[in-house]
């Protein structure tokens, strides 16, 4: 598994480099909703905070082809499960769901493993054992917090989004001109 952590991290340099960055960018390219006026105004609003993005199903949808590209579509992946953990109300239904997130995203070597210190991957590890909805919390902020300082800034750099905010600013400016 840490040779397919190594060939990950390769590939991600590699998308990084200008010259081949912007062949594979171009065929991801982000598209926007039918909802053009709103998916106009939400387009930009994404950029003003991590939490404007998180907010909006469109943006999550963005961000999670982004990050796709970054070959880190996990920490996403596990910040929504986690999210949707939350509203779990069986206690035998939160059980069996904090398994599967644990096994999926936490655990050493996991299939999707989440990039956590070990202390919090310890602490989330004893907190299965009386699995609540706040099991996850420590994991899912530090996870949300390596988003927001490192994958949110490249997205908003993106070639990928930087289409998408001149689209919806073209579309703001010629419905002022027609109106």
């Amino acid at each position: 598994l840490s040779r397919a952590k190594d060939l990950k991290t390769r590939l991600g340099v590699l998308l990084h480099k200008p010259e081949l960055g912007h062949k594979i960018g171009s065929s991801s390219r982000l598209q926007l909703g039918s909802r053009r006026r709103d998916s106009s105004r939400e387009v930009l609003e994404w950029r003003e905070s991590f939490d404007q993005l998180l907010k909006s199903k469109s943006g999550v949808n963005a961000f999670h082809t982004f990050l796709k590209t970054e070959f880190s579509e996990e920490n996403l992946d596990f910040w929504l499960a986690c999210e949707d953990f939350k509203k779990t109300r069986s206690k035998t239904k939160l059980a069996s769901k904090a398994n599967r997130i644990f096994e999926e995203f936490v655990q050493n070597e996991a299939p999707r493993e989440v990039n956590i210190d070990h202390e919090t991957r310890e602490i989330t590890r004893k907190n299965l054992s009386g699995a609540t909805s706040a099991c996850f919390n420590e994991a899912q902020a530090k996870t949300r917090t390596l988003m927001e300082k490192d994958s949110y800034p490249r997205f908003l750099k993106s070639a990928s989004y930087q289409d998408m905010t001149r689209q919806a600013a073209s579309r703001g400016t010629s419905k002022r001109s027609h109106t």
